[in-house]
């Protein structure tokens, strides 16, 4: 494989390069966010989307955006590096932002660093998997609902001892609750339950990431006549629900097959699927 290359605060670098010291507020900390896209065809997939959410973020974070980070600075940056990387037109690409200051808990000042990452991808659409998932509902540790909730931050915890269990017990995927034992997204997703003809999602302040591919996917499910409902969601719906489905920048729609004894069906995740490769 030919030698891969990462954006390092507007140099290109090594892929492999180290780049970060000890003292790293991410490292430290996890004093900073992160954001996960699509580059497809030669582009970067609802770029507006990733970055609105980006600056929203920086500011509750109180990031000074002291480079200018903006849509054409995402553009820009994003094409450069796969033309560097020669990763052609299809690619997984990671945007980290963090706080670099030097300070302990209190930082010293606000301004940024950035790592800018890409990874080759085969696939130039959306793939709905062809093996449905098989899930479970990870309570061991539940999702605090407060300003931060919304953030891909760089504190990922809940995150990675979800995915701990989701090996120890060999699962495709896991369901995490909020602090008050409701539904709140996938370890890396957000999720989608089919329920009596209608679509359900948590709602935002139920502590789910506000994903981008969320956004897409409520916006097609309403201009395709499919009602919509932003709710509280009890995880007992998994024993009676039609449909399970999980959403991401990358990925797209993944369909769930399984939750315990009980099977889903796979009509309404399909449909949106081939309404987004439409887009």
């Amino acid at each position: 494989m030919a030698k891969q290359f990462m954006n390092f605060n507007g140099q290109i670098v090594p892929s492999d390069q180290e780049v970060l010291s000890v003292n790293n507020r991410g490292f430290r900390y996890g004093d900073g966010l992160f954001e996960s896209m699509r580059y497809m065809n030669g582009a970067i997939k609802f770029p507006e989307l990733h970055i609105d959410r980006v600056l929203k973020g920086m500011k509750v974070l109180k990031l000074d955006n002291s480079l200018q980070i903006d849509s054409w600075f995402l553009r820009e940056k994003v094409e450069e590096l796969a033309r560097r990387n020669k990763t052609g037109p299809d690619a997984r690409v990671k945007l980290t932002i963090f706080r670099d200051s030097e300070g302990l808990y209190t930082p010293s000042s606000n301004k940024i660093a950035y790592v800018l990452e890409s990874q080759l991808l085969s696939e130039s659409q959306y793939t709905l998997n062809q093996k449905g998932l098989i899930i479970d509902v990870f309570d061991e540790l539940t999702k605090p609902v407060n300003i931060l909730a919304n953030l891909k931050t760089c504190n990922s915890l809940v995150y990675v001892l979800a995915g701990v269990y989701k090996n120890q017990h060999a699962l495709d995927e896991v369901m995490i609750l909020n602090q008050h034992g409701f539904l709140c997204e996938s370890i890396s997703s957000n999720v989608f339950v089919v329920y009596d003809r209608k679509l359900y999602t948590p709602a935002l302040n139920e502590g789910c990431i506000g994903g981008v591919m969320r956004q897409v996917i409520m916006r097609l499910a309403k201009e395709n006549g499919i009602e919509l409902i932003e709710a509280q969601v009890n995880p007992d719906i998994l024993n009676e629900a039609d449909e399970v489905f999980i959403t991401n920048a990358t990925k797209g729609i993944q369909w769930v097959m399984g939750y315990n004894n009980k099977r889903y069906f796979n009509e309404v995740g399909k449909f949106l699927s081939e309404k987004l490769n439409q887009l």
